[in-house]
Formats: structure tokens, C-alpha cells, sequence
């Protein structure tokens, strides 16, 4: 069921569409499903099919399932955790928000790296359009070549060169997490989400 999903939806995708133009039109889908943490959609399997299913979902299953089309395009990708603070100065958190991620631990964003005409460019389509309004920055456009911009200002970047790795690491990070953290980010999470949904409908 779960592979059934996403064959379709990679077939509505990239029909007719060459090489090139089916990469950029992957990228513009998954980058057009609105941002949510859903920590159900963690899974690398069961995530990007449930993500479709209910069109919202953060950078986990976006990349895991913009990783798996590219794969069907004939790319090589590997993932790229970027370790980052949601507590960034340059996004127009309200003062809720603002107060919780100054509490809020050093996580992993997740991004894909994939070589395309023998170089190995960074592939991002964490936020939808319309959250450009509160800062966020988006990837607007990609010519399906060059690197597009890193969702976060991120303090290292880590390659992994299978998702077994990535897993891994991941799992170290959040592993890592306070008591204190662990509950400050479940607080985030659906306060995070909701403020999105008002940003897309103003």
C-alpha cells in the first residue's frame, strides 16, 4: 500500500516530463506539502506514504521520500543531517514560541545531498511558500543543477552515506535530549504546527 502511494504520485509527477523537468517537478511537490511535525511520520518507510496521505509532514519524510524518487530517477543520494537551534533570530516566532525554542536543545534537520552532472549538490524542500511570510527560508525556485538554500542556519553538517547511518545518528541526537528538552519539545511541537496553519491562512 505504502509503495502503491508513492509509484502513483511519482507517475502523476513526472509524466512527460524529461529528466531534468521531472527532478525539478519532484523537488516542487514535496517542497509544496505544508511543514508539520507529525513524529508518527519519523519512519523512513511509513512516513513519506503517510505524509501524501494527509499532505503535511516536516523534513524527515519529505527528504526520505524525495531520496527515494530521485533513486527512481537514476540519482545517487546520500543524507545530510544539518545539526541546528530552532531559537534562529531571523524567524518571526510570536512570544510563545520564542520563549520555547530559547529552551529547546541542538537537533538534526535532515536535507539530501544528490549528484547530479558528477557533483554532489544539496537538495532542500523543507518549507512551503507560504511561510516565507514569517522568515523562514524558502526555496522558491531550483534550475535542478545547483545547490538550493539549507532550511536552517546550521552549526555543522554530517553526510551519511546510507539511511542505516542516518538512523543512527539521529537517534544519538535525540538520545541526548533531556528530560527537560524531551518535554519542552513536545510543548513545540503542536504550537509550532498551528502557528504555521496561521501563517498559510492570513
Amino acid at each position: 500500500m505504502q509503495e502503491k502511494i508513492i509509484l502513483e504520485r511519482f507517475a502523476e509527477w513526472t509524466k512527460g516530463k524529461d529528466a531534468k523537468e521531472s527532478r525539478i517537478a519532484v523537488f516542487e511537490r514535496i517542497r509544496d506539502i505544508p511543514y508539520a511535525i507529525i513524529p508518527a511520520f519519523r519512519d523512513p518507510v511509513a512516513g513519506p506514504a503517510g505524509m501524501i496521505c494527509e499532505n503535511k509532514g516536516a523534513c524527515g519524510p519529505k527528504h526520505y521520500l524525495l531520496a527515494q524518487m530521485f533513486e527512481m530517477l537514476g540519482i545517487p543520494v546520500k543524507y545530510a543531517t544539518c545539526s541546528f537551534y530552532w531559537n534562529d533570530p531571523t524567524i518571526n516566532y510570536p512570544p510563545e514560541l520564542r520563549r520555547l525554542t530559547e529552551k529547546m536543545p541542538l537537533t538534526g534537520h535532515l536535507a539530501c545531498k544528490a549528484k547530479i552532472r558528477d557533483k554532489w549538490v544539496l537538495i532542500d524542500a523543507t518549507w512551503d511558500m507560504p511561510l516565507k511570510k514569517a522568515g523562514y527560508p524558502v526555496n522558491e525556485s531550483w534550475d535542478g543543477v545547483s545547490d538550493t538554500k539549507c532550511a536552517v542556519t546550521y552549526v555543522k553538517e554530517t553526510v551519511h552515506e546510507s539511511l542505516k547511518e542516518r538512523l543512527s545518528f539521529d537517534a544519538s541526537i535525540r538520545n541526548a535530549f533531556s528530560q527537560e528538552e524531551k518535554d519542552t519539545y513536545a510543548e513545540f511541537i503542536p504550537k509550532l504546527n498551528a502557528w504555521l496553519d496561521e501563517i498559510r491562512a492570513k
